[in-house]
């Protein structure tokens, strides 16, 4: 199928009115994708959960066989070209392939190990002698992945490594030694891409076979949750790596991890989805089965309101992850593969939604810890039991708000990211503020939606905006010299409230304008639900901005500019006055009496 109507540009839904451009949504998968999601449920069911217990226990080749079987059928190869044995499938089939599989715990976070961090990096930056030898084995599952980039004492920073490659006097060796810490798949994996500073100080990215001398591993890491999954150091003592299995150019390893970590962010987003839904979707079962006081304990309003709950952070994730989809595979839509030139305007076109990517990462992360939470809450003493799903995915979805970059990391990177594009004129942050200073002056320049569909709600979400990159700009003057650095940790402070402002606007546009797109297509009454928790979505993240944003401008305002400020803001943001109760009593109910997450 072809992107070309989804294209856009990072940010763009803070440049855009509401509504105003098509975005990709789960409602335009193509019977190739459904097709495909069809063929690893079936896998998912029928070979995984089964033996979910002996992956669990990490039962002796029970996990192996299984990413083996998965290979075979085709599973590990969506992300790798055609021309080296993959499927050369779009993201949209990635994503939503990683969506279907992360219900399936352990299992499904060595798959995604494997094809995300540990064959990515030779599909991007891979010479095609590499390409060559690796990808079809990556592919098939001939050869299992892993990734070795943290370190004990570098943690977040991962440009801090220890571990350092010297060139051997015969000049086809690079000798590596030091430790990673963390590393998943690294108890079976055949290949692993490694993070090593040449001479000391040159930050470089290798190709090792796990089998060469002098690699090897430690013991297996007794986890909180995801017990499974195997998690080993990796210990480095002069281990000799060929000079040919230099990934990318010597000194040039920050580009791989964190163009890898970008796509790695935006799929974990993508996974929690599915962990969401298959919480509902037992949830929502247990609920109308449970009885208490001589009635299900899904007629009880307290209940209700957690499957509501649940119900409008799904929405706002799925929609705002295809959106990401849909505009990523646009963009690499339009590159030829066979050119010279083609990886690194694959790279430029990733690296163009890195905003984007660490808002899919922390998002989703904090739908599917969030949502688990009210799972377990709504089983009761039942959800602390191991043979309950809930008690699993409690302890399974921790880890997604440390994987991939801490929650914490991405969030400064959103705003740190958007103040550095427009120091380098790539995001229009100058212009806008103008607009800004023209409304303040005339009321009447407030933007006001074109849409004929939740035109109000459009207009909220447009002026809120302004209103956030308002309260930006006062961190930036604030905080100028610091936000690089950001050494103060009131600068931090401001930064991921900012960050969170940034989000809530996603969200909501991404919402809104998926629930406009099905109501055009569909009709009103096709739609009612999806507008139902756009609204829900809409209030809930203006409450946010609002909450946050008067806090970020208290905070970096002097006392005789603070009031000012906070008119100026407030004229931009506003609350909507909603019946909240029977809007989510509506979407309770719609999820109740189908027991899974659905529009419907």
């Amino acid at each position: 199928m072809s992107y070309e109507e989804y294209n856009d540009v990072g940010l763009g839904f803070l440049l855009k009115p509401c509504g105003k451009s098509k975005i990709f949504t789960p409602e335009y998968l193509s019977q190739e994708h459904l097709q495909m999601a069809r063929e690893i449920a079936r896998f998912i069911e029928k070979d995984v959960n089964p033996v979910m217990n002996d992956i669990e226990e990490k039962k002796e080749g029970v996990l192996v066989g299984l990413l083996k079987k998965a290979g075979e059928l085709g599973f590990l190869g969506i992300d790798v070209p055609e021309k080296y044995g993959g499927m050369g499938m779009d993201k949209a089939m990635s994503m939503l392939a990683t969506e279907i599989m992360v219900p399936a715990g352990s299992f499904a976070v060595a798959v995604l190990t494997h094809t995300g961090i540990g064959t990515l990096p030779i599909v991007y930056f891979g010479t095609e002698e590499q390409k060559q030898k690796y990808l079809p084995g990556l592919a098939s599952g001939e050869i299992l992945g892993c990734y070795a980039l943290t370190e004990a004492g570098s943690g977040s920073d991962a440009l801090g490594a220890k571990a350092k490659a010297v060139l051997d006097p015969s000049g086809k060796y690079y000798i590596l030694n030091g430790e990673k810490m963390f590393i998943t798949n690294s108890g079976f994996a055949d290949l692993c891409t490694l993070f090593a500073k040449v001479d000391g100080d040159k930050f470089t990215a290798f190709i090792v076979e796990t089998k060469t001398p002098g690699f090897s591993t430690g013991a297996e890491e007794h986890k909180m949750g995801i017990l499974g999954s195997s998690t080993r150091s990796v210990v480095l003592e002069d281990c000799k790596v060929p000079v040919e299995n230099v990934l990318g150019e010597v000194g040039k390893g920050h580009r791989v991890a964190f163009n890898i970590l970008n796509i790695g962010r935006f799929k974990l987003g993508a996974g929690c989805i599915g962990a969401a839904k298959e919480v509902l979707k037992v949830s929502a079962a247990y609920a109308n089965q449970r009885v208490q006081f001589k009635r299900p304990i899904s007629s009880f309003g307290a209940i209700r309101d957690k499957i509501a709950f649940m119900a409008i952070k799904i929405f706002a994730t799925e929609s705002m992850t295809y959106r990401l989809a849909g505009v990523m595979d646009a963009a690499l839509e339009k590159i030829n593969p066979d050119l010279p030139d083609a990886t690194e305007k694959q790279i430029a076109a990733i690296e163009e939604f890195a905003i984007e990517q660490s808002i899919m990462k922390v998002y989703g992360s904090e739908t599917a810890d969030d949502v688990a939470d009210e799972g377990v809450q709504i089983h009761g003493g039942y959800g602390y039991i191991k043979e309950y799903y809930v008690e699993r995915a409690y302890r399974d979805s921790r880890i997604n708000r440390i994987f991939e970059g801490t929650n914490e990391i991405n969030r400064l990177l959103i705003p740190g990211t958007m103040l550095k594009r427009a120091l380098k004129g790539k995001f229009p942050f100058g212009e806008l503020l103008g607009q800004i200073e023209k409304i303040i002056a005339d009321e009447t320049k407030m933007p006001v939606s074109e849409s004929a569909i939740l035109k109000e709600e459009c207009t909220i979400i447009d002026r809120a905006k302004l209103g956030v990159l308002f309260a930006l700009n006062l961190l930036n003057q604030s905080y100028m010299m610091d936000l690089v650095e950001h050494k103060k940790g009131q600068t931090q402070m401001a930064m991921l409230m900012g960050a969170d402002m940034v989000m809530a606007i996603f969200a909501a546009d991404s919402s809104l304008t998926r629930a406009i797109q099905i109501v055009k297509e569909k009709g009103e009454e096709a739609g009612k639900i999806a507008v139902l928790l756009s609204e829900l979505v809409l209030h809930d993240c203006m409450s946010k901005i609002h909450s946050a944003g008067e806090q970020l401008i208290v905070n970096v305002s002097g006392e005789k500019e603070l009031s000012k400020n906070l008119s100026i803001f407030n004229a931009f943001v506003k609350v909507p006055n909603y019946k909240t109760f029977d809007m989510r009593e509506k979407i309770a109910a719609h999820m109740l009496s189908r027991e899974r997450y659905c529009l419907e």
